[in-house]
């Protein structure tokens, strides 16, 4: 999608110092409401350029990686990535390709994608009552304040194709720590780039920062601009990291890999050449430390809620002192707070305030059909060291 607006770059400080004081903020207010080695994640390689044709040109790595596993390269250009046979459905985490189709995700195709909902039974929440903490309080979202670049943290939308069709959930962008300043990198959910144990990796990945940035309604978009819904322009996951666990173990109810469930993307930009930090012009520190639910006095969720009574155009936060929550006692203890958001806004960032400073803690992975609570996972070692070999490996192409 081309954008008819060039993306500016904004003061860092700025935009931290509102965030931060935001937070704080709204923390205060709600307070009382309501290890893995670097060849095991999915590294791959995966850009591609328009031909004059309009098709995609398939590099040849990425070519040679489809050929392996018995894929047609030129139908693949020419729409065969819509192709879900289990045979050809890349899966492994070093087989992840997703070749740029510029002009694929244009405004009406980013408004029709459905909510990647994740939800667990009633039998699966109280799996181990042992470990969780009583079911919070319900928290209504409140809708974020526009412009959203000036008010929230970077948060955007992650698009993807899957066999079910165009789907959308929730990202932010985070500091790379080997490239100050220059960072393109965006986390998410695990299960918004990759099936889980019955699957494999979705197709055409795309973030778009600040999405519907003046947060208008559907009427008003009904002959919006690429600008107006994509202020900063697209950008495609060149490479991928999400944990084994989840690939192994991953569900429709979150499974074995939910206490598992982030991801990593490196972005490239669809248009431009600036790196996504810089263009956006803020990304968040992820904070890897796994504090203990009753360490933490709150915390904060932000997304795109897309499933009723929401429809995705609008980003929405929830803030509440987060529990302890277990599918199974053999998992790592997961976060749990109040919040009614709904599909759509998994992956989406969950921050916290640190000396005064806004960090990413966890994201948003599961929660239950009444769409009442959310869970996260706690981000330990495992996670750290998933984001540290994406920095060094790919951060500075």
């Amino acid at each position: 999608m081309r954008s008819t607006r060039t993306p500016v770059a904004r003061p860092h400080g700025r935009r931290r110092t509102l965030l931060a004081a935001g937070l704080v903020t709204a923390l205060a207010l709600t307070v009382t409401a309501c290890s893995g080695s670097d060849d095991t994640k999915a590294d791959a390689t995966a850009s591609g350029t328009a031909a004059g044709d309009g098709k995609v040109q398939v590099p040849a790595d990425i070519a040679d990686k489809l050929e392996k596993h018995g894929v047609d390269v030129d139908k693949w250009a020419d729409g065969g990535w819509q192709d879900w046979d289990k045979d050809k459905w890349l899966s492994a985490a070093k087989d992840f390709v997703n070749p740029v189709i510029e002009g694929l995700w244009k405004p009406e195709r980013m408004q029709s994608a459905k909510e990647a909902n994740k939800t667990v039974t009633t039998k699966d929440a109280a799996a181990d009552q042992g470990v969780s903490d009583p079911d919070p309080t319900a928290v209504k979202a409140e809708a974020e304040k526009t412009p959203y670049h000036e008010n929230a943290a970077p948060v955007g939308k992650v698009f993807f194709d899957s066999p079910e069709g165009t789907m959308v959930c929730s990202g932010t962008v985070v500091k790379d720590v080997n490239h100050p300043g220059k960072s393109n990198l965006v986390w998410t959910a695990g299960h918004c780039v990759h099936a889980g144990g019955d699957g494999g990796w979705y197709r055409n990945l795309v973030f778009v920062p600040a999405y519907n940035d003046l947060g208008k309604t559907e009427a008003q978009l009904g002959d919006a601009t690429s600008s107006e819904i994509a202020p900063y322009g697209n950008w495609w996951a060149d490479w991928a990291s999400t944990s084994n666990e989840w690939i192994a173990g991953g569900s429709d109810t979150g499974g074995a890999g939910a206490a598992y469930d982030y991801a990593v993307l490196h972005v490239t930009p669809e248009q431009g050449s600036k790196s996504l930090e810089e263009t956006v012009g803020a990304a968040l520190d992820v904070d890897f430390s796994g504090p203990s639910a009753t360490e933490v006095a709150s915390m904060g969720a932000w997304g795109y809620p897309a499933a009723p009574p929401y429809n995705g155009l609008k980003m929405f936060k929830c803030l509440d002192r987060p529990g302890r929550f277990s599918l199974d006692a053999s998992l790592p203890t997961m976060y749990r707070i109040g919040c009614t958001m709904t599909g759509g806004s998994s992956g989406g960032g969950w921050f916290r305030v640190v000396d005064g400073r806004t960090e990413l803690v966890s994201n948003t992975s599961i929660g239950p059909a009444d769409n009442s609570w959310l869970a996260g996972p706690r981000l330990g070692q495992e996670a750290e060291a998933l984001y540290e070999n994406m920095s060094k490996t790919y951060g500075g192409q």
